[in-house]
């Protein structure tokens, strides 16, 4: 038996992915495994019996994840899950931005004292003059950050009639078969913003993408751009944007992000953090989330863990060993050596390695014993030991 802990609300589909051999409760006191969306989740809370956690959605700055890899604990997001959500929530920011949909209803808003519908129409069509737009069609979009959803929004804006270009130094191979081969590659991101009319950003937040969109950055941006960002607050300086919406640089951004200093601008549109809140993306994250931790509870396999590496072998007749351990030279040496003094044989074998965190799945014949799992604990390096 395996016991779940609930953080926010789950999805009623995720949870019905675990089946007999689980408990899941939000009051849970000795839990395996950890499954939440929103829930600022500190250390204190990681009690000693969790040995993973799966977060409801693509990104985990909600989670400790450097101490959960210190500890030896794999942290599962559901990257793409919620991939069609944010694409259509772009669609509707870049019609958003494009034409003065906005601004026009809250003008109609703003009539709401008349009650002549002729004279109501006439002034309506005096008006509307002040709420014109442009098409989509014909301009450009760069997307940035080429992934499970840069992908769909490129490939989507290219049926709408968009010219797409897109930069990601970091494209993987599984998301470039995504991608239409009629996207044209960006050598920079200053080469995306000076050829870009419109311009949307699909990145994590790491060192190396906080502030990516910033002064020294938005200098290269053509004349009027507009910036969607529907992926982490943390990625656009907004000091940096009030600055070039000032000076003409850019002519809207549009975000799900709103601060202090952009709220109530004619050329900035805002809304709650939305990207992901439809009941399709939260019931595909809570699947692919519950999954997940089930596979490792259950095989020690991980399938997108953000500080483990994936690693997936199919179970062999016997037992299994799932060991992780710092990468370093000779652990596996040390690993296999102690299964031989105990006559353990092998059957099978995965080693894999991610930054410093190393994890071996070992199929063995004979069950180990306490004594032995406790020797290979007690290997230097090693960070933690589960029989399967």
């Amino acid at each position: 038996m395996f016991s779940i802990k609930t953080f926010n609300s789950i999805a009623q589909i995720g949870l019905d992915q675990f089946g007999e051999k689980y408990s899941v409760s939000a009051d849970s006191d000795s839990a395996d495994a950890i499954l939440l969306r929103s829930h600022k989740l500190q250390p204190e809370e990681i009690i000693s019996s969790v040995k993973a956690i799966g977060r409801a959605g693509a990104g985990v700055n909600n989670v400790p994840v450097d101490w959960c890899t210190e500890h030896g604990i794999p942290v599962f997001n559901a990257p793409g899950a919620n991939a069609n959500a944010v694409k259509e929530l772009v669609m509707a920011g870049l019609l958003l931005g494009s034409r003065g949909i906005v601004s026009g209803i809250s003008y109609v808003d703003e009539l709401s004292d008349m009650d002549d519908a002729d004279a109501m129409n006439k002034l309506l069509e005096k008006e509307k003059k002040r709420f014109k737009g442009s098409e989509v069609q014909g301009k450009t979009l760069g997307v940035v950050g080429l992934g499970a959803i840069g992908s769909q929004v490129a490939n989507m804006a290219m049926m709408m009639g968009m010219n797409v270009v897109g930069y990601d130094p970091a494209i993987s191979i599984e998301a470039a078969w995504r991608l239409s081969g009629d996207v044209r590659k960006m050598d920079s991101l200053e080469a995306l913003l000076s050829k870009s009319d419109f311009v949307t950003l699909h990145l994590p937040v790491l060192d190396a993408t906080r502030n990516l969109i910033n002064a020294d950055s938005l200098k290269s941006a053509k004349k009027g751009c507009k910036i969607l960002n529907f992926a982490r607050s943390e990625i656009v300086d907004s000091d940096a944007v009030v600055s070039a919406l000032d000076s003409g640089i850019l002519g809207a951004y549009i975000a799900d992000f709103p601060k202090p200093g952009l709220i109530g601008r004619d050329d900035v549109i805002l809304m709650p953090h939305i990207g992901a809140s439809t009941e399709e993306a939260e019931e595909n994250c809570a699947v692919m989330a519950a999954n997940q931790l089930q596979s490792y509870l259950e095989d020690g396999n991980i399938i997108n863990s953000v500080n483990f590496p994936n690693a997936l072998l199919e179970r062999s007749p016997g037992y299994r060993l799932a060991v992780s351990n710092k990468n370093v030279t000779n652990m596996l040496g040390s690993i296999t050596s102690i299964l031989a003094e105990h006559d353990i044989n092998v059957i099978d074998l995965l080693n894999k390695s991610r930054g410093d965190i190393a994890y071996n799945l070992i199929d063995v014949e004979q069950e180990p014993s306490a004594a032995v799992l406790e020797q290979l604990g007690k290997i230097d390096g090693v960070i933690g030991v589960r029989s399967l």
